[in-house]
């Protein structure tokens, strides 16, 4: 199985512009790809173009091969889970999941017992959606969505809604829902680390067009565009302009030596457990590095900064592309 998104544009009515733009992207079987970017970039309304709650103004959207942009959400085999669950409040959750079960695949209790148990709602099937945490209900609604029997699974920030401390649980989450469906499956997030962490692939939308796609790593480590670079990351990128040219290097990267690239004196310093976010005043303007939280240097002091070569990114200045 396969979903293939070829020149993608939509937008709403109300809006002249289009709110996504020549999308391209393909996921193939049992793919996670992971789209990031900005709140208002397009995340949403590309997902819900791809399952046929929005039209198309232009471009294809292709599943196994075949064109099914001009069918209506109910006969394109891609199901959707959103930010908020849309299980009905009356029923159990067990009676939220036969609804789809019987209705796609006749007299299902072994799959519905099966895909609850994966999905780690098998102990709440007795209860109502307002008798379970938001995260029962989110994982009873994918299991909802993985008993429609999809051939594409399509994942709106599902888990937005959980507890800081429980975020890194999201991954295991997506990794169950992988193993117990198989197909392609585009997980939408504004989380740069929860998007490296879940994703296979990662692609980076901003302002409604892919700035970015590939390998995760190297999306991060090497950025197609500025807008890409200032963009993922706890800490934005440093960048600097030289002769037309901008070049980039992460906070983390960036070294404190005895003889260094650029001297300046710390205004700032930020703990932040293990690590600690130094910002250094310099000739070449404001630098933000990230040492070790144990290191001893504090605001006020002097320091000098290396920029290791096999750090450094350079871009064009006008275009905002990577130089390669």
């Amino acid at each position: 199985m396969t979903l293939e998104i070829g020149g993608l544009t939509a937008g709403y009515s109300s809006r002249s512009a289009a709110a996504i733009s020549d999308v391209t992207l393909n996921v193939e079987l049992a793919t996670t790809l992971a789209i990031v970017g900005p709140s208002g970039a397009g995340k949403t309304t590309l997902l819900r173009t791809i399952g046929g709650l929005l039209r198309a103004r232009g471009g294809d959207v292709r599943v196994n091969g075949k064109s099914v942009v001009k069918l209506p959400p109910q006969e394109r085999r891609i199901a959707m889970v959103f930010q908020d669950d849309a299980l009905l409040p009356h029923l159990t959750l067990r009676k939220n999941l036969q609804l789809i079960a019987t209705r796609r695949n006749g007299n299902t209790t072994a799959a519905l017992q099966e895909t609850a148990s994966v999905l780690h709602v098998n102990h709440v099937l007795a209860k109502r959606p307002n008798q379970c945490s938001g995260g029962e209900r989110q994982r009873a609604s994918i299991a909802r969505a993985l008993l429609s029997n999809p051939d594409a699974l399509l994942l709106d920030e599902p888990f937005a809604h959980l507890d800081p401390a429980l975020r890194h649980l999201v991954r295991e989450e997506v990794v169950r829902v992988r193993h117990r469906f198989g197909g392609p499956i585009v997980y939408v997030t504004h989380d740069h680390a929860e998007a490296m962490s879940v994703g296979d692939m990662l692609a980076v939308l901003i302002e409604g067009r892919i700035e970015d796609q590939g390998d995760p790593q190297r999306v991060y480590d090497h950025p197609a565009t500025l807008a890409v670079a200032r963009f993922l990351g706890d800490r934005t990128m440093n960048l600097f302009v030289e002769n037309g040219v901008t070049l980039g290097i992460r906070p983390e990267c960036v070294e404190l030596a005895a003889e260094g690239d650029v001297h300046g004196r710390i205004v700032a310093r930020e703990t932040t457990g293990a690590d600690a976010f130094l910002s250094v005043d310099t000739q070449r303007g404001r630098v933000l590095a990230r040492i070790p939280a144990a290191s001893a240097a504090g605001n006020g002091d002097l320091v000098a900064l290396r920029f290791p070569e096999r750090a450094v990114r350079r871009f064009d200045t006008q275009t905002g592309r990577a130089i390669v």
